[in-house]
């Protein structure tokens, strides 16, 4: 059998599912990982972990099976582990006693809908990376009645501080006397980039939903709910990435 590669002892304890790459950093630096009986204080230092033994506080980590999960994310919870104001995150929306999971991107605190978690750290890489050209649908209500011209315009881009932030498509999707609901589809994921774009359109954001990720749809998960993946939805995920979306209902 072929030995595997030897990687950074963060990396690695990420790779294993046993936490984040910058919760493993931590642990590192504080002390409280050994390798072989020697405690480490490197995150970079290489180990492999088919034949090294690694143990945190202590006890010893082996790898965990990998969790996929989709959550429902709700306005005004922060995706973060923890928050120094004390705000609610999507950990506390997870099971007590649920083994380590990290939020696949991020939603903002005001942004609502489909969040992917997952202690399988290429998994989620793969997902946020931006040459993967993964399809986000997002449903949009802005504080204006929406017309072909702005329509055009976010298809286009604008310029942003240092980056050029431009959607995929957009469609209107129903409209009111004062504002309207557009669906928007990001084939990247820079940092707050609808918010941003209709900021410098001088179009305000009123609520935003991602409603899928890939082919994976939010349907009708309740606001809060968390649930496992099927097989075939991390299926059709995993062919998203390499040949293109196939929609999972």
């Amino acid at each position: 059998m072929a030995t595997k590669k030897r990687f950074g002892l963060a990396r690695t304890l990420s790779k294993m599912g046993f936490c984040s790459r910058s919760q493993a950093r931590a642990l590192i630096q504080e002390g409280r990982v050994t390798v072989n009986g020697r405690r480490v204080l490197d995150p970079e230092e290489p180990v492999g972990e088919d034949r090294d033994q690694l143990a945190v506080d202590g006890a010893p980590v082996t790898e965990r099976g990998k969790i996929y999960f989709a959550m429902n994310k709700p306005h005004g919870v922060v995706t973060t582990a923890s928050d120094e104001k004390g705000r609610q995150t999507v950990y506390d929306l997870l099971a007590a006693g649920q083994a380590w999971v990290g939020p696949v991107g991020r939603l903002d605190k005001a942004s609502e809908g489909l969040l992917l978690l997952t202690n399988d750290s290429e998994w989620a890489a793969r997902i946020t990376d931006p040459a993967c050209h993964l399809n986000k649908t997002y449903h949009v209500q802005v504080d204006c009645v929406a017309d072909s011209d702005l329509l055009r315009r976010m298809r286009r881009g604008v310029v942003a501080g240092s980056d050029s932030l431009r959607t995929k498509s957009a469609r209107v999707l129903r409209q009111g006397q004062k504002n309207s609901w557009l669906e928007i589809v990001l084939d990247e994921g820079k940092n707050r980039q609808i918010r941003r774009m209709l900021a410098a359109l001088g179009v305000g954001v009123l609520r935003l939903v991602r409603v899928s990720v890939g082919p994976l749809a939010l349907g009708d998960l309740k606001k809060g709910a968390v649930r496992p993946l099927t097989p075939a939805e991390k299926q059709a995920l995993n062919q998203a990435l390499d040949h293109g979306p196939k929609i999972v209902r």
